[in-house]
C-alpha cells in the first residue's frame, strides 16, 4: 500500500510554511516557497492586510472536498525531502537521497539489506542567520580530523556530497553524542582502508566550512553569496524556523470617526480657549492659544485645522474625522479593530462580522463582590462571528532577529501564502476613568518602567512596537495579562483547550484602546465547538471573572513567582510563570513576554487593578462560612 502523507490547509502557512521542516511517518520534508506552488489555488480576500503588507493578493493551498481528498494525485503545496543524508537502522549505511530517485507514493528504503527496510533522516542539519538550511557536510565530518594529505587521498573526496561509503554507527560503551559516530570505508587505490572517522560530542553550535547560500529547494544557480557562520542544530530544533505570520480581522468598512477621535474634537470645542484662538487667527496669539489648547487636550495639529476649517468656512485638507483612509500612509490593524468594536453603532450582522451588546447583568447591584466588579468594567461586547485572515510573510532561521527570508524566494510574485478561519469571540473593556486613575498612581508608573526598560534593551523591541505601541504603557501589561487569566479559566468554564482560544489586546492609550478580545480561530475541530458567546452572556461572564481573580491570587510556585523581578525571556516578564499565566504560544499575540499578574491582583510592591474585587470576594466568602 502506498503511503499517503497529507498536510491540512492551514498549517501550510503555521506551523509548516514556506520554510518549515516536517516530520511525517518518519520522514523529513521541508516546504518549498510559493513560487512552486500549483497554479490551482483559493483566493483569500483580505484588502485591509493586503494595503499593510504591500501585496496584491493572497491565496490558500488547494483544498479537498471532503475527508478522502477528492483527488489522489491532485497536485498541492510542495514539499521537499530534507535532509538528502539518510541512514538504514539496520545495517547503518548512509545514503544521499537526490530528486531523481524519488519514488511517488513510495519511501526510500535501503538496497544492501534483503529486508529493505526504510531509511531514516539524519538528524542534524546546517543553518545559518541570512535563513539558509543546508545538509551537513558528512564526508568532511569524518575526514575533519585527518592531515589534508589524507584526505584528499580518500577516493570520494571529489564527490564528497554524495559520499556512498560512508556509515553512522553507536558505539556500546559510551552515550550521547559520544556515542554515535560517521565511518567512512572507502579504499584507497593502494588498496588500504580509508577509515576516517569522527563522533558527533562536538557537533552542535558554530562550525567551520562555507554556508551553501540558498535553502534545499531553490536551484544551485541561484545561489547567494553567504559569509555568515553556520551553525550545526539538531533539525526539530527551535531556532531553525522562526516564521513572520500577520493577522488581520475582516471587519467592515466604515467613514463614521472613531468614538476615541469624536471624543476628542469635543474636547477640544469645549475648551475655554477655542474661541480665543478663533478671535485671534491671523495674529501671533493664535499660536499661544492652541499651544494651551494642545497641551490640555493632546490634540494633533491636523485635527485643530480641521475644527478651525469648519468654524470658518476655510477649505481644508481630509482630516481625522474624514474617511481615515484617505490619509492613512501605513494601515493600522490594531486600531481599526479596536474602532469597530468601540463604536457606537455596531454594522449590519454578515457572514463575516457579526457584534452585539453584551454585559454582565450587574446593573444596580449593591452586593458585594458584583458591586465593585461592575464598577471596573467597561463593557461587554459580544462577537458572534469574526473571520480572521493568517498570512506568511516569510521566515528567520538561527535567532528572531536574522535576515528575513521571503514567501516568495524568487522575489517576482505580488501575493502571500494565507489562510481564513471563523469564529466567535467575546470583547472586554475597562472603565476608561478607573484605568486611567490606576495608571497615574507613581508605584504603577515605577513598576512598568522596570519592564520598559528590559523592552528597550531586548531585541524583541522593534518586533513589538506595533502591539505594544510607541511605548508601554503599564495598561498594556495589565489587559496583556488579564487576557492570559482569562483564556486559562475560560478553558474550564467553556471546555475549550487554551491552545484553541487566541486573544488580541488593545491597550494602546494614543488610541483610546483599554480592552481585550479572546476569540476562537483555530483551524481544527477544537477551534468549532462553539459556545465561547454563551459563556460571555450574564451571568456566567461575571461568575468566570470572579473565578478568574481568585485564581490569579495564587500560583502553585508562590512567593518565588509573585516576587520575581524579572523572568521568562529577556527578562520581559513579572509575577507570570508556566503554573499560573503562561499560554501555548500561538495564542499570545507576543510570544509569552509582557506578563505581570501583580498588576491585576496586587503585591506589597504595587496596586492591581482589581486588587479590591479580590477583596470583597475574599470577605463575602468568609462572611458566609461564618454564617
Amino acid at each position: 500500500m502506498k503511503r499517503k502523507l497529507r498536510v491540512r490547509q492551514a498549517q501550510t502557512v503555521l506551523p509548516f510554511g514556506v520554510g518549515a521542516i516536517l516530520d511525517v511517518q518518519g520522514e523529513s520534508f521541508v516546504a518549498a516557497g510559493i513560487e512552486r506552488w500549483p497554479d490551482l489555488k483559493t483566493p483569500v480576500p483580505s484588502e485591509r492586510l493586503a494595503t499593510r503588507l504591500g501585496v496584491k493578493n493572497f491565496y490558500a493551498a488547494p483544498h479537498t472536498l471532503n475527508d478522502r481528498y477528492d483527488q489522489p494525485d491532485r497536485p498541492g503545496v510542495p514539499y521537499i525531502r530534507f535532509p538528502g543524508w539518510l541512514f538504514c537502522g539496520a545495517c547503518r549505511s548512509m545514503v544521499r537521497v537526490l530528486r531523481e530517485h524519488e519514488k511517488p507514493g513510495e519511501p526510500p528504503v535501503c538496497t544492501s539489506c534483503a529486508a529493505a527496510p526504510r531509511l531514516t533522516p539524519m538528524r542534524f542539519v546546517r543553518i545559518c542567520a541570512d535563513g539558509h538550511l543546508d545538509d551537513v557536510d558528512w564526508w568532511y565530518w569524518a575526514h575533519s580530523k585527518l592531515p589534508p594529505e589524507l584526505r584528499d587521498s580518500c577516493p570520494e573526496s571529489e564527490n564528497a556530497w554524495k559520499a556512498r561509503r560512508l556509515s553512522f554507527r553507536v558505539a556500546d560503551r559510551a552515550s550521547g553524542l559520544e556515542a554515535l559516530s560517521v565511518h567512512c570505508g572507502a579504499t584507497r587505490q593502494d588498496g588500504t582502508p580509508c577509515g576516517a572517522q569522527r563522533d558527533l560530542l562536538d557537533i552542535l553550535g558554530p562550525q567551520g566550512g562555507h554556508c551553501p547560500g540558498r535553502n534545499p529547494w531553490q536551484r544551485w544557480d541561484t545561489r547567494a553569496s553567504c559569509d555568515q557562520q553556520v551553525h550545526i542544530v539538531q533539525r526539530t530544533a527551535g531556532n531553525v524556523y522562526y516564521p513572520v505570520v500577520y493577522s488581520a480581522l475582516d471587519i467592515p468598512q466604515t467613514t463614521e470617526a472613531p468614538r476615541a477621535e469624536r471624543n476628542l474634537a469635543e474636547a477640544v470645542l469645549n475648551h475655554g480657549c477655542w474661541p480665543l484662538l478663533l478671535d485671534a487667527l491671523g495674529t501671533p496669539r493664535a499660536d499661544t492659544f492652541r499651544g494651551m489648547i494642545k497641551e490640555d487636550t493632546e490634540a494633533p495639529d491636523s485635527l485643530i485645522d480641521h475644527l478651525v476649517a469648519e468654524a470658518t468656512g476655510a477649505p481644508a485638507a481630509p482630516s481625522p474625522a474624514g474617511p481615515r483612509s484617505a490619509q492613512r500612509e501605513k494601515i493600522d490593524l490594531s486600531r481599526d479593530e479596536w474602532y469597530a468594536f468601540d463604536a457606537d453603532r455596531f454594522p449590519e450582522p454578515s457572514k463575516e462580522f457579526a457584534v452585539r451588546r453584551g454585559g454582565l447583568g450587574l446593573d444596580g447591584e449593591q452586593e458585594e463582590p458584583w458591586a465593585t466588579l461592575d464598577a471596573h468594567i467597561g463593557k461587554v461586547v459580544l462577537v458572534d462571528r469574526l473571520r480572521e485572515v493568517r498570512a506568511l510573510t516569510g521566515f528567520r532561521r538561527h535567532s528572531p532577529n536574522g535576515t528575513l527570508v521571503p514567501a516568495d524566494t524568487s522575489g517576482r510574485l505580488r501575493w502571500l501564502p494565507a489562510t481564513e478561519v471563523y469564529g466567535e469571540g467575546i470583547v472586554l473593556t475597562l472603565d476608561e476613568r478607573r484605568l486611567t486613575a490606576w495608571e497615574q498612581d507613581p508605584r504603577v508608573r515605577a513598576h512598568v518602567l522596570g519592564v520598559r526598560a528590559d523592552l528597550d534593551a531586548s531585541f524583541r523591541g522593534d518586533q513589538l512596537a506595533e502591539t505594544v505601541g510607541a511605548e508601554l504603557s503599564p495598561r498594556f501589561l495589565l489587559l496583556h495579562t488579564v487576557a492570559h487569566l482569562l483564556i486559562r479559566q475560560l478553558s474550564f468554564d467553556s471546555g475549550y483547550t487554551t491552545a484553541s482560544l487566541r486573544e488580541r489586546v488593545y491597550g494602546r492609550p494614543e488610541y483610546g484602546q483599554h480592552g481585550l478580545l479572546i476569540y476562537t480561530a483555530a483551524g481544527d475541530a477544537e477551534g468549532t465547538l462553539g459556545g465561547l458567546v454563551r459563556q460571555g452572556e450574564a451571568p456566567n461572564f461575571a461568575e468566570t471573572l470572579i473565578r478568574m481573580l481568585e485564581a490569579a491570587a495564587w500560583c502553585s510556585a508562590d512567593p518565588l513567582c509573585a516576587e520575581h523581578t524579572g523572568q521568562g525571556f529577556g527578562n520581559l516578564n513579572r509575577a507570570a510563570c508556566h503554573a499560573c499565566t503562561l499560554l501555548p504560544e500561538t495564542s499570545c499575540e507576543t510570544g509569552n513576554t509582557l506578563l505581570d499578574r501583580a498588576l491585576v491582583v496586587g503585591s506589597a510592591r504595587v496596586p492591581g487593578y482589581f486588587t479590591d474585587v479580590l477583596t470583597a470576594s475574599r470577605e463575602y466568602a468568609a462572611a458566609t462560612a461564618q454564617g
